[in-house]
C-alpha cells in the first residue's frame, strides 16, 4: 500500500510539473528586410497580368474591341474585322468564365425583315469566326436587331457605316 501511495504521488507530481511546463515558442520569422536600413523595399520580380477577379466586360471592350463593321448589304469579314475578332477570341479563351452575345445590326436601307436577316448573318459570321479561333460554341449566342437599334440616327453614307455592325457583349458566366 505504501508503494502504491508513492507511485500515485509520483504520478501526481509529474502531472503537476507537466502542467507548469512552458510550451516551446515557435521560431521567430526571418525578417526579409533585415539589413536594408529603415526602408522596406521589395526587390523581387512581379509577373505581368490581371489579378484574379479583376477582369471585367469593360476590359474586353478596352483590350479587344467589341464592334466590327461590314460592307453594305454584306456579312463578309474584312481584315480589320478579322483582326478585332482574333483579339476577341484571345480574350475569351483567356477568360473562360465569360460568355458572350453577338448582336447583328444593319443600316436603315431595306425592309425590316431583310435587315433582321442581314443582322443575323452578320452575327453568325462573327460567331463562326470566334469558334474557328477556338472559342467554345456554347459560350456564344447570337441575336439580330436589324435596323431597330442604330448606333447613329442619320442618313449620310459616312454615318450609316457605323450601323452596319456586329457587337460582341461579354458577361460573367461560362454558359449562355
Amino acid at each position: 500500500m505504501r508503494n502504491g501511495c508513492r507511485k500515485a504521488m509520483a504520478v501526481a507530481a509529474l502531472a503537476a510539473l507537466a502542467a507548469c511546463a512552458q510550451p516551446v515558442p515557435p521560431p521567430a520569422p526571418a525578417d526579409p528586410y533585415a539589413g536594408t536600413g529603415n526602408v522596406a523595399r521589395y526587390t523581387g520580380t512581379i509577373r505581368q497580368g490581371d489579378l484574379p477577379g479583376t477582369v471585367t466586360a469593360a476590359d474586353f471592350v478596352r483590350t479587344a474591341g467589341d464592334t466590327v463593321l461590314f460592307p453594305e448589304n454584306d456579312a463578309a469579314l474584312d481584315g480589320t474585322a478579322r483582326a478585332t475578332l482574333t483579339r476577341q477570341a484571345d480574350w475569351l479563351k483567356k477568360n473562360g468564365s465569360f460568355s458572350s452575345v453577338v448582336e447583328g445590326h444593319s443600316d436603315e436601307k431595306g425592309t425590316r425583315e431583310y435587315n433582321l436577316a442581314l443582322g443575323a448573318r452578320r452575327a453568325g459570321a462573327v460567331q463562326e469566326y470566334l469558334v474557328a479561333q477556338g472559342v467554345d460554341a456554347g459560350r456564344i449566342r447570337t441575336s439580330s436587331y436589324g435596323k431597330e437599334r442604330p448606333a447613329e440616327v442619320c442618313s449620310t453614307p459616312e454615318c450609316q457605316i457605323k450601323n452596319r455592325r456586329a457587337v460582341t457583349i461579354v458577361k460573367p458566366g461560362a454558359g449562355v
